[in-house]
């Protein structure tokens, strides 16, 4: 099953704590997961910043919301406790908690920021923004700017030459912490008989080991052939180690036929390119960067 949204989880977590004791957070969060019938698999599951746990990030601004709403309190770090109004509002027997429940309390208005605190915002209508948390949001458009700067990558290295996209190779295996010099492992290129070998690397930066290289800028998919080449090629330097980078991508065939061999060889499309160029900061610079900020508990314990 999907997990649930940050607002299915504030009725089962008021419910939880509606005996007027002090509960730990963190016991509630795994309490309602298990009464929402989350599996093993479901907790498993990551925002897209792979930074924590989907259900928990969205059972925590369940909490953050019910405490702004002020339906409950935290009478002592990682502690909650419910309030006189959240009792009352149970008392009423809500079928759901959403936010168009927390907008009746002027405290959660004041929240929100809202200008019109008459928005209409039915649980049959609420748009997908609303169902998902702050951190979320920062996530998915993290994650769509991202997607936006691996296509133009992959746009403006198409616009380059061959020889442009091997030195580009070059620049991201060194960034990486390959060892060599951008000389050195370029030595193969314009050289006849390399059997396809663009390139060599050191495994490290004492040169330990040699990686062989093979950058194709194509538009067509690599074929099992054409990999099977170059392990031949690898093979015919007393090798197994190769990376074979392209601009496309590869077949499934291509990528079975890697897998099965006895040999190192490591498969790179454009896509993988593309991110990896973002991760090593290879042809992209920094536009903005956003500190985002949360409160530091140890600050505000006092006598310490």
């Amino acid at each position: 099953m999907a997990v649930p949204t940050y607002q299915d989880f504030m009725l089962p977590t008021l419910k939880l704590i509606d005996d007027n004791c002090e509960h730990k957070s963190r016991d509630i969060v795994e309490k309602v997961a298990d009464m929402l019938g989350l599996s093993y698999e479901d907790k498993q599951e990551k925002l897209p910043s792979q930074t924590q746990a989907t259900y928990y990030n969205r059972a925590m601004w369940a909490r953050t919301y019910l405490k702004k709403a002020c339906l409950l309190y935290y009478p002592a770090r990682g502690v909650i406790k419910i309030t006189q109004r959240g009792i009352d509002l149970l008392k009423t027997n809500p079928k759901k908690i959403t936010k168009k429940t927390l907008l009746q309390y002027d405290e959660f208005q004041k929240f929100q920021n809202m200008v019109n605190t008459d928005k209409s915002d039915s649980d049959n209508s609420e748009s997908i923004e609303e169902q998902k948390t702050p951190d979320e949001l920062i996530a998915e458009a993290r994650t769509i700017l991202t997607s936006h700067l691996e296509a133009d990558l992959l746009s403006k290295i198409a616009d380059n030459s061959p020889t442009f996209f091997e030195e580009l190779v070059a620049k991201l295996l060194l960034s990486m912490g390959y060892g060599g010099s951008e000389s050195d492992i370029l030595q193969n290129r314009g050289k006849s008989g390399d059997e396809g070998i663009d390139g060599i690397i050191k495994q490290d930066v004492l040169g330990l080991d040699k990686i062989y290289i093979q950058a194709k800028k194509w538009s067509n998919n690599i074929s099992r052939p054409e990999v099977q080449k170059f392990v031949g090629a690898v093979h015919g330097q007393n090798a197994n180690r190769g990376i074979f980078i392209t601009t496309s991508s590869f077949t499934n065939e291509a990528k079975e036929y890697a897998k099965k061999i006895n040999s190192n060889i490591i498969l790179v499309d454009g896509k993988q390119l593309a991110k990896l160029m973002i991760e090593y900061n290879v042809g992209v610079q920094i536009k903005a960067t956003i500190h985002i900020k949360k409160i530091d508990e140890d600050f505000f314990i006092e006598g310490e």
